[in-house]
């Protein structure tokens, strides 16, 4: 196995961030881009940090594969490209970053936290559970994605993405996503899949000296609230519940999502490499 090439998606806002800013890393879910995903949320938040989101293989902006990859090559994957993204004399004046995950993006945040605690000054894991469903489902659905495509995922993404009403409520944001869905590469989503099936952080060392704030949906049936709340624990982190979304709770409710970062953020004292790896 290699550890995939990931491209960066820098978010911009008003005013912008100046060069010492903290620097954000956003995670994207499988089938969609950063940008579909965590645009309203990181609208918000760039006046004040730096944000960056990256895009799994062929998704969104990212070449794709069909070589096969873990979650924790994802995670080494992240940490190369935020240290390409940046210059020697930031990766030397502050090496770590704030980071927040949705689904898969939310899984490659708990790798991080795991392998590289000292790289992470805070951490929110949207959707995240020590394991997203069961390995043969996700076995089954990388062999149908790679032999007929993404398209064979819209209608059963939408069931699960979204809480009732949302589709309807906001045809823009949804359309974006099943869109991104459709267009993803068939051979990297189905790699993806295969390194869902075999992610399970159950058994690993749990509390982190990192803050950690576990956030779900309501609605969520891919990460139910019970299973996001044993991450909250196992992370020694608190959870939040926000009512009237379900698994894509950045592009659900990109409001509440934006204040739970800046929140948890500006609350987390600073950094320890030491002490993070404690």
């Amino acid at each position: 196995m290699t550890v995939p090439v990931l491209t960066l998606v820098e978010f911009t806002g008003r005013p912008a961030p100046s060069a010492h800013a903290p620097l954000l890393v956003l995670g994207p879910a499988l089938g969609t881009s950063a940008a579909s995903l965590w645009s309203g949320a990181a609208r918000r938040l760039a006046g004040d940090v730096r944000v960056l989101g990256w895009d799994l293989p062929g998704h969104g902006a990212s070449a794709p594969t069909d070589e096969p990859f873990t979650v924790g090559e994802l995670a080494q994957a992240v940490l190369a490209a935020v240290d390409r993204h940046r210059t020697a004399a930031e990766r030397d004046n502050e090496p770590s970053f704030f980071y927040a995950g949705c689904s898969l993006g939310g899984c490659v945040g708990r790798q991080l936290l795991l392998d590289a605690p000292e790289r992470v000054r805070a951490a929110v894991l949207l959707g995240t559970a020590a394991r997203v469903g069961e390995p043969a489902s996700w076995t089954e659905r990388a062999q149908l994605v790679a032999a007929a495509g993404t398209p064979t995922q819209v209608v059963g993404s939408a069931q699960r993405w979204f809480a009732p009403g949302f589709i309807e409520r906001d045809p823009v944001t949804t359309t974006g996503l099943l869109h991104d869905l459709q267009g993803a590469d068939r051979f990297s989503y189905a790699r993806a899949c295969e390194a869902l099936a075999a992610f399970d952080a159950g058994t690993s060392p749990g509390a982190v000296q990192v803050p950690v704030l576990a956030v779900v949906g309501a609605h969520d049936v891919a990460t139910p609230p019970g299973s996001v709340a044993e991450v909250a624990e196992a992370t020694g982190g608190r959870l939040v519940v926000v009512e009237d979304a379900g698994h894509l709770v950045p592009a659900e409710a990109p409001q509440d999502v934006a204040r739970l970062l800046d929140e948890h953020f500006r609350t987390a004292p600073a950094h320890d490499p030491e002490g993070a790896r404690a």
